[in-house]
């Protein structure tokens, strides 16, 4: 994504496309040689969990409408969205999956009036269509995807007459598709909220004119009235108010801000009248950032996914050969439960299809990435999650009263949820040391500087350098000379006093694992 945004200039235009036909990354291969071989498109990503491609073109020689035109000539469902706006079309299934579910159903009736029982035959071919018409698209790609191995699975079902079968592995299917596109716009709409809630307009204070957020320029003084959106991050040149911050910040109270505070986009002028003057455009703006970020996240795969991606290569063409080889068995051994082997191998064709591999892994990481930007934690990458997962070890530097601090420090950490504590309590654990939390008094957490416990008639402080002020201690001890790099140091007093040497004490870091 980096790359894509170096390329984006003057002469290149960025345009997203929602690819609905997008079913796992299996189809990434096909998009890249169709892309690839467009005049004019210069660099291009593919996000599978919003079904989105991102494509960065030359306008003079090739238009989106070409882009899309050349995409869905491999039945791909393309249509143009437009930057940030959620463009969602499959609300409801295909008439296709409609239709063929219809007369499935009606197929049932046949222990009613046996004739009806043909229609199962009317379900297989009107479901089938999108589903013969996308596998070709695959095939003159030289790609093998999920819908060859369903119209395998369809042709060698109505061959066995199981028609029933056959019928509901085309419903089945062409509805799975249709969920799959509702998740993925769900998950999608998490990320155009985020670029919806750029403001698209500003007022100039010397003229009152309103023009595009994006024709602003640098050290523009702008003019916001009570219960606008502040359109641009700048600095207040006059006038006074209360800011709601809530989508920055997570605070739902009012923010004063008087000449010379600064304000950011998408925050809301409560009360007076402000003139705002800018710091930065719009494509720099605090929100248009965050956006970027989610957006580059999205893009970067973690380890867990490199992986997967490249046992996909060898997956499907593994699942083809296995069952091929179950449908050889019966004619090479002349076994006499033919129909038994062939019905084996289609359900190993149908049950091993690679789209629950190929998209779990990346569905998995693209919801954690929008929840925690909803919850206004911003990762650069799906691998960042994955280190978060991992444990955390603890190394203690020179302490005084070795044990009898570290029983202490557990005792209080037991009382706290944070990845941290758990640490402390496993490292005074595997030292024989069991933790006394019920000895602890007058338990408080500090958000974002630590916790404090009395124990033993002692005041106790765990946290950053920033609880060393709760304690009256101006300064925190030098760590020059010590490597703490990928480590988060810790303080803990006792009292007003360090349990420890002049380094402090607790460096927590994280064990590598390797796949």
């Amino acid at each position: 994504m980096e790359t894509i945004d170096k390329n984006v200039g003057k002469k290149f235009q960025k345009s997203y496309f929602d690819v609905l036909g997008l079913c796992c990354s299996s189809e990434i291969p096909m998009i890249e040689r169709i892309l690839s071989s467009l005049d004019g498109v210069k660099d291009f990503s593919v996000i599978v969990p919003t079904k989105t491609v991102i494509v960065v073109h030359d306008s003079l020689l090739i238009s989106q409408i070409q882009i899309v035109k050349a995409l869905n000539q491999a039945r791909l469902e393309a249509n143009i969205r437009a930057y940030g706006e959620p463009n969602y079309k499959n609300k409801w299934p295909s008439p296709y999956a409609v239709i063929s579910g219809v007369l499935l159903l009606l197929s049932f009736l046949k222990y009613v009036y046996s004739p009806l029982g043909w229609l199962a035959l009317g379900a297989i071919a009107v479901g089938i269509i999108p589903i013969l018409l996308k596998a070709v698209s695959a095939v003159r790609n030289l790609t093998l995807d999920i819908n060859i191995l369903v119209l395998i699975a369809v042709s060698g079902s109505i061959a066995l007459h199981d028609y029933w079968e056959a019928a509901t592995i085309v419903f089945l299917f062409t509805i799975a598709e249709w969920l799959e596109s509702r998740a993925s716009h769900k998950a999608t709409a998490v990320m155009s909220s985020l670029v919806n809630v750029v403001p698209q307009r500003a007022v100039l204070a010397d003229t009152g004119e309103e023009i595009n957020a994006d024709e602003v320029k640098l050290n523009t003084v702008l003019a916001v009235k009570a219960g606008e959106v502040i359109p641009i991050d700048g600095v207040v040149v006059e006038g006074n108010c209360e800011v709601d911050e809530k989508f920055l910040t997570g605070e739902s109270f009012p923010v004063a801000k008087q000449k010379d505070s600064i304000v950011w986009a998408s925050t809301i002028n409560l009360n007076g009248y402000i003139t705002v003057k800018t710091t930065v455009v719009t494509e720099d703006c605090v929100v248009a950032r965050m956006a970027k970020l989610v957006e580059d996240a999205q893009n970067k795969k973690s380890r867990t996914q490199r992986f997967i991606d490249k046992c996909a290569k060898y997956y499907t063409p593994a699942i083809v050969v296995i069952s091929a080889f179950l449908a050889i068995v019966p004619v090479v051994f002349k076994v006499e439960n033919k129909k038994e082997w062939y019905h084996l191998s289609l359900v190993v064709l149908v049950s091993g299809c690679p789209c629950a591999l190929l998209l779990s892994t990346p569905v998995a990481m693209f919801c954690a990435l929008s929840k925690a930007a909803r919850l206004g934690v911003l990762f650069k990458g799906a691998e960042h999650l994955e280190t978060l997962a991992l444990e955390f070890s603890l190394t203690v530097e020179e302490t005084l009263e070795y044990e009898l601090n570290i029983s202490r420090i557990s005792s209080i950490e037991n009382k706290s949820s944070h990845p941290m504590a758990a640490a402390l309590v496993d490292f005074a654990r595997a030292r024989g040391i069991e933790p006394k939390p019920e000895k602890v008094e007058k338990f408080q957490i500090f958000p974002g500087e630590g916790i404090f416990g009395r124990i033993e008639d002692n005041d106790v402080y765990v946290g950053n350098w920033k609880v060393a002020s709760r304690v009256g201690c101006t300064t925190v001890p030098n760590l020059e000379g010590y490597d703490v790099e990928g480590k988060s140091v810790g303080y803990v007093f006792l009292g007003h006093l360090l349990l420890a040497s002049s380094v402090s004490l607790m460096h927590v870091e994280r064990e590598q694992r390797k796949l």
